[in-house]
């Protein structure tokens, strides 16, 4: 008698079993998804202050963090210093010379023209004195070599002060402009970079995680802050190839959590074939091998009931 008992309840257990897995091969189960987002610093640098916690919410145009970038700094310095040099090129080309040097090339032309002037009267008189064999040929040599000498310097000068007078050349104002405005393109690139030391929110985020503490080296393009869009919740399901012609896109089906057993309506946005397993998150897969696996996302008609819901929790499609 004891044994049909035993006999008895391991069949019940069978069959409650067997029922059991039915039911739960008659629907799916998926997972609660949010667009995932990140913000990231533009420049590396240590981190002297974070303004969030994780948790929070931020909104568009919030300060995230505040980075230390000393070699902004210095490069700010530096292209400042280019721009003032570039800057004064500039006004020195498109100006010309100024008073004071116009005088000073004026003295000089004057003296020079002098000593040109002396020069040749002394080669005059050293020529007479050659041709009467009064003077040796290598005296007379140097007092033409003196006269050549500042009949050069004579020239130089004469085109020195033809070019003041005239101006500066075209070709040298524009070269002279040009490197003023790359003086002032690589300034305005250093003060763009100091302002990228403040990490600040691009989006609307829930922040999950931050990964970094203040005193710790942050580099550029490295995830500092990542967290969800809110309101963005959606629900991932897989499904195989032997049941999927039960979905279409456009649909309407229900949805059902399995932690508060709160249920809402939703469309499926999209249906596509999956390439791996890995991906399946049904619990309870009912497939043959061979079969194509398909993804199938459900958006919620009322984004206020589902933006609470708890991020990869279980849900069920009905």
């Amino acid at each position: 008698m004891k044994i049909t008992t035993h006999i008895l309840l391991v069949c019940s257990l069978i069959l409650a079993s067997c029922s059991s897995s039915k039911q739960k091969t008659d629907q799916f189960e998926g997972k609660a998804k949010k667009d995932v987002i990140s913000f990231a610093p533009k420049v590396t640098g240590r981190i002297l202050n974070i303004y969030v916690k994780e948790g929070q919410t931020v909104k568009r145009g919030d300060t995230l963090a505040l980075l230390d970038v000393p070699e902004v700094s210095a490069k700010i310095a530096q292209a400042q210093g280019a721009v003032n040099a570039a800057t004064a090129q500039e006004k020195m080309a498109r100006n010309g010379a100024t008073p004071d040097q116009l005088k000073q090339l004026q003295a000089k032309y004057k003296g020079l023209k002098e000593q040109y002037e002396f020069a040749q009267k002394s080669y005059e008189r050293a020529n007479n004195m050659f041709n009467d064999s009064l003077m040796s040929p290598q005296a007379h040599d140097e007092i033409y070599a003196k006269l050549q000498g500042a009949k050069a310097q004579y020239d130089a000068v004469v085109a020195e002060l033809d070019d003041v007078k005239k101006g500066t050349r075209i070709e040298k104002v524009d070269m002279a402009a040009g490197q003023a405005s790359q003086a002032r393109g690589a300034l305005q690139e250093a003060n763009v970079a100091y302002s990228e030391r403040y990490v600040i929110a691009t989006n609307d985020m829930e922040i999950e995680t931050i990964s970094l503490n203040p005193g710790e080296l942050a580099t550029a393009g490295f995830a500092l802050f990542n967290g969800y869009i809110p309101e963005s919740t959606w629900f991932r399901f897989t499904v195989p190839e032997s049941k999927i012609s039960k979905y279409k896109k456009g649909q309407e089906v229900k949805i059902q959590t399995m932690y508060s057993k709160e249920e809402l309506d939703g469309t499926i946005a999209y249906i596509k074939q999956l390439t791996r397993y890995a991906d399946i998150t049904t619990a309870y897969p009912d497939y043959q091998p061979d079969e194509a696996i398909y993804e199938v996302k459900v958006q919620p008609k009322d984004m206020n009931k589902a933006k609470d819901i708890l991020v990869n929790s279980r849900v069920i499609l009905k």
